[in-house]
């Protein structure tokens, strides 16, 4: 056993998290896909409580601002503490509204690093010098404002630890879902060929007749265009693409608002 819970493979993928409501984390990854690969050990999850740094009877961890201003500010001396006492994985990134979007590419990345440590904000924010001498980057998983960056950080360790080799049961779901090579996944459906009707229900017949290989590649595409059509402007449908629906002659459909440079065209304008 360690400080913080039983030991794991030395191989293990290691987060650390510092955040005043540790529990908060605990309680979004401790069940379902991330719980499982908890358990099996292929994800190590370590929170760790600022608080238990805090020099003071009243185990403060926030000050008020320098200048005067509104609310409370995180206090930068127990997380130095806290990370040279625990010395986590690098890098060790900031929850922030400062910090660089946090997207599919970025999830990809830290899956392939061997672990990294977050520190999660509370109050109005984080004293400037966490920020400037103690983390490695700051992180933003949305132009909006939470209470705090718990939610925000389960985000960002539920997204990169079901990339992790073994985590899904299924290394295949990682190549047909969304924003995989910048594509949203098909819409999906269930066996069930009734067609639902509010206050009745009536049989159907399934609307996709061809092989599902094929019937995902054209759903795919069209479901991009219609949603998502700056997903095609960062990466144009390829040749292969293009050839995987036209056996079925539905490649108008997904060349039907792209020009020939691979850009949106606006039907409507002509």
């Amino acid at each position: 056993m360690t400080p913080d819970g039983p030991e794991v493979p030395s191989l293990a993928f290691r987060v650390d998290v510092f955040s005043v409501f540790p529990s908060l984390i605990e309680g979004a990854l401790n069940d379902s896909v991330i719980g499982r690969a908890r358990s099996l050990g292929a994800l190590d999850l370590r929170c760790h409580d600022p608080r238990n740094w805090a020099t003071d009877r009243h185990r403060s961890v926030d000050d008020t601002p320098f200048g005067g201003g509104a609310g409370m500010v995180m206090s930068p001396g127990p997380l130095f503490d806290a990370v040279d006492a625990v010395q986590p994985v690098r890098p060790l990134l900031l929850m922030s509204a400062s910090g660089r979007r946090f997207d599919q590419a970025f999830a990809e990345e830290l899956a392939k690093s061997g672990g990294f440590s977050i520190v999660c904000g509370r109050y109005e924010g984080v004293d400037q010098r966490v920020a400037d001498h103690l983390c490695d980057a700051e992180v933003s998983v949305g132009d909006f404002v939470l209470s705090g960056g718990e939610p925000a950080a389960a985000v960002v360790i539920d997204a990169t630890a079901r990339l992790l080799p073994g985590v899904l049961g299924n290394d295949i779901s990682l190549t047909e879902e969304s924003y995989a090579a910048s594509r949203l996944e098909y819409p999906l459906t269930t066996r069930d060929r009734r067609r639902f009707v509010v206050g009745r229900c009536r049989r159907c017949c399934c609307p996709v007749t061809m092989p599902r290989s094929a019937a995902g590649d054209w759903l795919k595409r069209s479901n991009v265009r219609a949603r998502r059509p700056d997903l095609l402007e960062q990466a144009p449908p390829t040749q292969e693409e293009l050839a995987s629906v036209d056996e079925f002659g539905l490649a108008g459909e997904v060349e039907a608002n792209i020009e020939v440079d691979g850009s949106m065209h606006d039907e409507a304008a002509g």
